[in-house]
């Protein structure tokens, strides 16, 4: 287990960690989120001993990682996949690492053989690219095959296979019994890898919760309703005291309506008694992006110009497909649209 408790960092003036405190369990997958700058990278720095605290402690089964004996078999983390020396080859680069710890050579190609670098083990490491780079750091990071590991965008480079490699990898160390802390800016992805959530802006604590309460405290759940005979449902639902919005056909979906303050059951039922046929009946629940987007937007160091109204100031031959998006139209939607925030 990690317990961090009131830790703070400060740089001179500059406040990178303020009274930080949480914990990471073993047996879960913990994603650690928050806008760039927001102290993710120190705090993971001072949990393993390359920054001194100001303030407040982060220990690692009960003691500071500094105070560990044989700290490699206990913490793997990888915090930076392009540290390796580039002229050194994975193999040669794991077998120092083994050599310095006290680590048996069979280590070596158990955890090359795992992360699927057995057949370029000895190419220099300044060759490989950066999805290579993170699975050789994955590879470091498990090489004292350690209770507690700590990755710092262990998917950047990686591509869609490897993206669900490091996933299902992921949470099979976390079913092992492990404590297993991922940082990514990939929410999407951190949606699928994570139970448990770490969320931080400006240093600060914004939550330390399971994903779906994060989600379901930060965003509103709604029903999506599609019929043959639209007015009439919506006429039906209006009179049952909902509330009701109108959507009208978008390149994704043909025209329907949104129900808030009711659940499907309560939908489905209302209609039934109506005798009105259904062609979608869905639940929609905010996504993460939107949670964490409406969290953390006060947070954020540096704003860019408004997506939305970029497009649409576009010339009409320069628009996307079904014109400028509406706003809200993220929100609305839900979990149908994701995108990646950085």
């Amino acid at each position: 287990m990690i317990e961090v408790r009131g830790l703070t960092k400060h740089y001179g003036s500059t406040v990178a960690v303020d009274d930080l405190t949480f914990s990471v369990k073993p047996g879960i997958v913990t994603g650690f989120l928050g806008p760039n700058g927001a102290g993710k990278s120190t705090t993971m720095r001072m949990i393993l001993g390359l920054d001194r605290p100001t303030a407040g402690t982060a220990t690692v089964k009960g003691v500071p990682y500094g105070q560990l004996h044989d700290p490699l078999r206990v913490v793997g983390s990888l915090l930076d996949a392009k540290w390796v020396h580039p002229n050194r080859s994975a193999r040669n680069h794991l077998k120092w690492m083994a050599a310095a710890n006290g680590l048996p050579r069979t280590r070596v190609e158990e955890v090359l053989g795992l992360v699927g670098l057995a057949d370029v083990a000895d190419k220099r490491a300044g060759g490989f690219s950066l999805g290579m780079s993170q699975r050789l750091g994955i590879a470091g990071a498990l090489l004292g095959d350690p209770e507690v590991l700590l990755f710092d965008e262990p998917v950047n480079g990686l591509d869609p296979e490897g993206i669900v490699w490091i996933r299902k990898f992921m949470q099979h160390l976390a079913s092992e019994g492990r404590t297993v802390l991922v940082s990514s800016h990939l929410l999407s992805e951190m949606a699928l890898t994570a139970q448990n959530l770490v969320v931080i802006g400006r240093g600060k604590l914004i939550s330390d919760s399971s994903v779906r309460e994060f989600v379901d405290f930060a965003t509103d759940t709604t029903v999506r309703v599609r019929g043959p005979r639209l007015e009439e449902i919506e006429r039906c639902l209006r009179d049952g005291g909902l509330g009701v919005r109108v959507e009208p056909a978008d390149p994704i979906h043909p025209p329907h309506l949104v129900v808030s303050g009711a659940t499907t059951d309560q939908v489905g039922d209302l209609l039934a008694a109506r005798s009105l046929a259904l062609h979608e009946l869905a639940g929609q629940s905010g996504s993460l992006e939107d949670a964490f987007m409406k969290l953390t937007g006060d947070t954020v160091e540096y704003h860019g110009a408004d997506a939305d109204a970029m497009l649409g100031h576009l010339p009409p031959d320069r628009q996307p497909p079904g014109g400028p998006p509406e706003a809200g139209r993220h929100a609305a939607h839900g979990q149908d649209v994701e995108r990646e925030v950085r």
